[in-house]
This record gives C-alpha cells, structure tokens and sequence, in this order.
C-alpha cells in the first residue's frame, strides 16, 4: 500500500511538473503559436473576402498575445492585405453603381437643355425646355435648375409691374403651404426698360417648397411673391412638371457625383496602402 501511495505520487509530481513546462513554453514563445492561430483564421476570412472578421482576428492578436512580435509583425502585413483588397472591391462595387446611374442619366437627359458657356463656365446647368429664358419673357413664376454637379436651385422672376422687392416665395395648396426662408440672394434686372425681380433659393434650404410642389404637381398649386408686398398667381401645368422632373434630375446627378467621391476616396488608399506594402518588402528584415 505504501508502495503503491508512493508511486501515485510520483504520477502527480511528474503531471504537474509537465504542465509547469507547457506553461513556461508558452510563455517562452510569447504566445506565438496561438497568435498563429488567429492569423490562420484571419487569412481564411480574407479569402471569402470576409474582411471584419479578417480584422477582428488580426486585432485579437494585440489584445491577448502583445509579446507575440513575430505574429504581431505578419498581422500588420496581413491587414494591409486585408485593407487592399477592401478597397478594389469597393472600387469594383462603385462602378457598378456609376454605370447604372449613368444608364438612368443617359435614358431621361433628353427631357433637358444643358445652358453652358464654355467661355466663362466650368459648369454647366440643365433647365427644363419649358423654363428657358426665351419662353418666358414677361412671366411670373418659379424657375428650376439643376448643376451639373446635381445641385438644384429655383429662382423667383417676377415682372408683373410695381415694386416688390421680394425676398422670398410661398406654395400653397388650401390650408397646406410651403415657405422659404428670406434669402440674400435677390436682385434686379431690366430687360426692354422693364424691371425684373429675381431670387434665388437652394433646394435643400428651400423652406421644402420644390418638394411640396413634387408632392402636390397634380394638384393646382398657389405661388405667392412675398416682399414689400405680396404678389399671388397660379403655378403653370408646365412649372409644377418641370420642377418634379429636375428634382429626379438633381437626384441622379448629386448621386453620381458621390459616387465620384467615394472612388477618389478608394483609389487613394489603395495607393497608400500599396506604398506602404512596397516599403515593407524593401525594408531590412531585423
């Protein structure tokens, strides 16, 4: 029995004094084995182009394993992997979007005359056939126009006799209005000795009338001039449409200038980081 006591003894001493030495081994490598794991799970993430997972697994490796230096190395090498390989799909997503909106843009353009003197301007804005300066000599209304950019605007003309000095518009239809806010962009012209009162308002800073006018293009709208005085008239069939059909135009446009954005944004880092892969294959191993 003493014997056999003796022996177990020893069994427990030599267990313990192996699990000693697989807890020093582990210290001794800083964990690198078990960071390698994560990078492991963090290369097969990327392959199914898994990328919040790939970088999860890579960002993991600080947090538990920080004197993991070999795995911690190959992780920032990996990430810049990861990030490259992020951003050329991103790019490959963008042009999709850009070719489908350019499709939309090439399909309705033709509803529109782009005004654009190459001379003096950069860019050029689009206007509804039915709101062009040549028609509309002698009207009151509100006049739509879109950038080429896709920043909308309506002006206020009006030429109806008298002085207003109107600095801003309402719509109504009943009791339902729209209004905008007083705007500093008023002034005057003449055109054949008669004076014309123009204002200029940014859709999006609108007051939300060019899109009570799309809400309502059905129905009989009521613009109002509102200055010194106020001058009421009946927005024209023609008024209400083309405000509806550029504010779809300005949504194309502002959409792919967007997209734009975002490629440029893309194409960037994809440039950084592909720098930044370059100096590390020169740079001297340590």
């Amino acid at each position: 029995m003493r014997r056999q006591s003796k022996m177990n003894e020893m069994k427990k001493t030599g267990l313990s004094a192996l699990l000693a030495l697989s807890v020093l081994a582990g210290c001794s490598d800083g964990g690198e084995k078990a960071a390698q794991s994560h990078l492991q799970k963090a290369e097969k993430a990327l392959q199914m182009e898994q990328f919040s997972e790939a970088k999860l697994q890579i960002d993991s490796i600080k947090v538990l394993y920080p004197k993991a230096f070999e795995a911690r190395k190959q992780g920032i090498k990996l990430m810049q992997q990861i990030d490259l390989k992020e951003q050329q799909k991103t790019l490959v997503y963008l042009d999709s979007q850009m070719q489908a909106k350019q499709a939309k843009l090439d399909s309705i353009k033709g509803k529109f005359v782009l005004e654009k003197d190459t001379a003096y301007q950069e860019i050029g804005n689009w206007f509804y056939p039915t709101q062009v300066v040549e028609r509309n000599v002698g009207r009151s209304f509100l006049r739509a126009q879109v950038s080429e950019l896709g920043e909308m605007s309506l002006t206020s003309i009006y030429c109806a006799g008298g002085k207003l000095n109107h600095t801003s518009v309402k719509v109504s239809v009943g009791d339902l209005f729209a209004e905008t806010p007083i705007t500093k962009d008023s002034y005057t012209t003449t055109d054949l000795g008669v004076t014309i009162e123009k204002a200029d308002y940014k859709v999006g800073e609108d007051g939300g009338v060019a899109g009570f006018i799309v809400a309502n293009q059905d129905k009989n709208v009521q613009l109002t001039f509102i200055g010194d005085k106020t001058y009421r008239t009946a927005m024209e069939k023609n008024d209400r449409k083309a405000i509806a059909e550029l504010t779809e135009l300005a949504r194309i446009l502002s959409g792919m200038e967007e997209i734009r954005k975002q490629q440029k944004e893309a194409n960037l880092k994809i440039q950084f980081v592909t720098r930044k892969i370059e100096e590390s294959k020169s740079a001297p191993e340590k």
